[in-house]
């Protein structure tokens, strides 16, 4: 009888309040990082202002990348089963409001380090866009068999980088990387409430 496998993480599951915590940690780690960058570094942080355009921009971009996702995590299985081990092990321990945290803090700490910082650390250019978004992705491996996450998360990173740089606004990542989280995990957390009820 053939055995099936699953896929089990090579961390254990965490509870609420590890993935709490390592949500806060980790948003600290990267605000730590991109103010050591910017004090040593000889260049100034990416711009970002409140414009009314650019905000939009934004959310159209946030809407765009979760629509992108939803297409392909119908159409790629071995993205599908990466995307739903990371979702489980991330936000099966999580409440309905704690979700607002985990739009807000990778949202704001990940997009200062990684577009406000990086960008301009390597010159406003496509390869500082290409570098930025591949340690984006590194930066949400969580196993051997996530490639595929990791994959997904540095093409979201040049989509946030190139929006960055067209732009010339952090406001703008910022903004679509916040309602990028906030409806992916919403999304997946009330799906998974009616499978269990079901």
């Amino acid at each position: 009888m053939a055995q099936q496998h699953k896929q089990e993480p090579e961390i254990p599951y965490l509870t609420r309040t590890q993935v709490l915590v390592a949500m806060g940690v980790t948003a600290i780690l990267l605000w730590i990082v991109a103010k050591l960058w910017l004090q040593f570094g000889n260049f100034a942080l990416m711009p970002w202002r409140w414009d009314k355009t650019e905000l939009l921009w934004g959310v159209l971009l946030g809407l765009g990348i979760t629509a992108l996702s939803t297409i392909i995590y119908r159409l790629w299985v071995p993205y599908r089963k990466s995307a739903d081990f990371y979702l489980e092990m991330v936000l099966k321990p999580l409440a309905l409001p704690d979700l607002i945290w985990l739009g807000l803090l990778p949202g704001l700490s990940e997009e200062l380090l990684f577009r406000g910082v990086m960008l301009p650390a390597f010159g406003y250019s496509y390869g500082a866009v290409i570098i930025s978004s591949l340690c984006f992705g590194v930066l949400h491996l969580s196993g051997s068999q996530q490639w595929p996450y990791v994959i997904w998360a540095s093409i979201v990173g040049m989509l946030l980088g190139f929006s960055a740089l067209v732009s010339g606004n952090l406001l703008v990542p910022i903004v679509a990387h916040i309602l990028t989280n906030l409806i992916s995990s919403y999304s997946w957390k009330i799906g998974q409430s009616q499978i269990v009820k079901n």
